[in-house]
């Protein structure tokens, strides 16, 4: 009994020292990628698919968790999508293209690629889309609106994002980027005809 319990404790030793090894073995590894600069971070040379998996499941797990205490619109309204259009044209489009309408081509050359909204809006919950437009992601290219857009114009934004998938493409082309100031305007002068109780 006392031979056994001495075999484990040296087995368990043994797989202590050879974990410890192993983890000063990849400090040492990522110090010296780090510090001579051999990991090419040239947009035009691609991630190998183990940095690029890290990377993305980093950032969509990242952001369902700081996103999970937001509460959305209870409805997202035509106009909202209205409103939202004319904002997504202007900021959104060069990167994310539209229905029938493809991204500008140095957008086509980022690294990571910005996704389709058309598609990648399914993946999205609300609150999600709400956080990486209000935030943005580091080190992807997209910007934080947050410091320039109140929330109301960012629901707005997420409204016209989540509607892509199944808008019709004349709908789309019906919308232009100065109506988001047009939408703005007459959603102010409701909000200003609204009697106020005291």
């Amino acid at each position: 009994m006392l031979h056994r319990r001495e075999g484990m404790n040296a087995t368990l030793k043994g797989a202590l020292l050879g974990a410890a090894t192993l983890f000063i073995l990849l400090i040492v590894v990522a110090l010296i990628v780090i510090l001579t600069g051999s990991y090419n971070v040239a947009a035009t040379d691609r991630h190998n698919p183990i940095v690029s998996w890290a990377l993305t499941t980093t950032m969509n797990n990242s952001v369902r968790r700081q996103a999970a205490g937001i509460e959305p619109p209870a409805e997202f309204t035509s106009a909202m999508v209205a409103a939202g259009a004319g904002e997504y044209k202007a900021m959104c489009s060069h990167c994310h293209g539209g229905i029938g309408q493809s991204r500008a081509e140095w957008a086509e050359v980022m690294l990571p690629k910005p996704p389709p909204l058309a598609e990648a809006a399914r993946e999205w919950d609300p609150k999600d889309v709400f956080w990486l437009v209000k935030h943005g992601v580091k080190m992807s290219g997209m910007p934080a609106f947050g410091p320039t857009h109140d929330d109301k114009t960012i629901w707005n934004i997420v409204a016209f994002v989540k509607a892509l998938p199944e808008m019709p493409a004349e709908q789309y082309a019906g919308y232009s980027s100065d109506h988001a100031e047009e939408m703005h305007d007459h959603q102010a002068h409701e909000e200003s005809d609204t009697p106020h109780h005291h």
